[in-house]
């Protein structure tokens, strides 16, 4: 799901991933099993050595994972042969930022001060998980990756269509708003991007718009 707003694509981060040595990876809860997924994987081919799964329930997500996404993420994990000694857990976070601190409290707490992150999140959110990560954590060097997947093959694997393009176009209003209110560094959007957003918005596809 690359494009003009994508952070670089989870080849790319296992590229970079393996010349920076991120000390941990915080993974950021939703809807979306494949985060857990991606972090599984990423952990077995040894490109960090410590896992924070991060997230409590949304609207969402409860029926989903009614225990809570770091929970239900980090039971994937185990069942997917990530040991328990490399997984921390942080079941607070209702929104980006706090997946972001939090874990960086869980770390601290656990006595890992890193100096890079691999941050791991759905594949259309990388650019705001970047930009909301250069924000709150200014000091760390982050690299983003997410389950690399086809457009067709994410919506499948999902199972809603709608809600998939929803929470897209939601993110990206994110993206170009949050800045603004202190929660994130500016991005450059291209104006064929913000031309697809109004169109998606024209269409009905709304339901994850911030509330004016």
């Amino acid at each position: 799901m690359a494009g003009p707003l994508s952070a670089p694509t989870s080849t790319r981060a296992r590229s970079i991933a393996s010349s920076t040595s991120p000390a941990a990876s915080p993974n950021l809860g939703s809807h979306d099993l494949g985060v857990a997924r991606a972090a599984a994987e990423l952990y077995r081919a040894k490109r960090f050595p410590l896992l924070v799964f991060s997230g409590a329930t949304s609207p969402t997500t409860a029926a989903r994972f009614p225990r809570g996404e770091a929970v239900h993420y980090r039971e994937y994990a185990l069942e997917s042969g990530v040991p328990d000694k490399s997984v921390l857990l942080e079941p607070n976070a209702t929104n980006t930022g706090q997946n972001i601190s939090l874990s960086r409290e869980v770390l601290a707490d656990a006595g890992v001060q890193p100096s890079s992150v691999l941050l791991i999140s759905k594949p259309y959110m990388e650019r705001r998980s970047y930009a909301t990560a250069r924000k709150v954590w200014p000091e760390i060097e982050v690299v983003c990756a997410a389950e690399s997947l086809e457009l067709d093959d994410y919506v499948s694997s999902i199972g809603d269509p709608k809600l998939v393009i929803d929470m897209l176009v939601g993110d990206l209003q994110r993206v170009i708003e949050y800045p603004k209110l202190g929660y994130a560094i500016e991005q450059s959007v291209p104006g064929k991007v913000h031309d697809a957003y109004q169109a998606l918005l024209r269409a009905g596809f709304d339901s994850r718009l911030l509330s004016s």
